[in-house]
């Protein structure tokens, strides 16, 4: 899977666990996310995580996830990449 593959399921993903419909498309690598989504809310990174476990088959630990790893929608696709390589 390349990056841009991995970007568009993540997009993916985090449009349809925090329902952003048509404002979810577009997200780019660069767009803001925690501090940026209200919707993005400490129980919607929970259900992501699971989200982003069950599609990408990787287990995230507590230790591995911080605010840098939620900063825009390319560094959570580059966090998952590494995780599932």
């Amino acid at each position: 899977m390349n990056s841009e593959q991995t970007l568009d399921q993540v997009r993916t993903l985090l449009t349809d666990v925090l329902n952003l419909g048509p404002a979810g498309a577009a997200l780019d690598a660069g767009s803001p996310l925690l501090g940026s989504l209200p919707e993005l809310d400490s129980m919607a990174v929970v259900t992501l995580i699971g989200a982003l476990e069950e599609h990408f088959g990787i287990a995230i630990d507590d230790d591995d996830i911080s605010a840098s790893t939620f900063a825009t929608l390319g560094s959570l696709a580059a966090f998952v990449e590494q995780k599932a390589a």
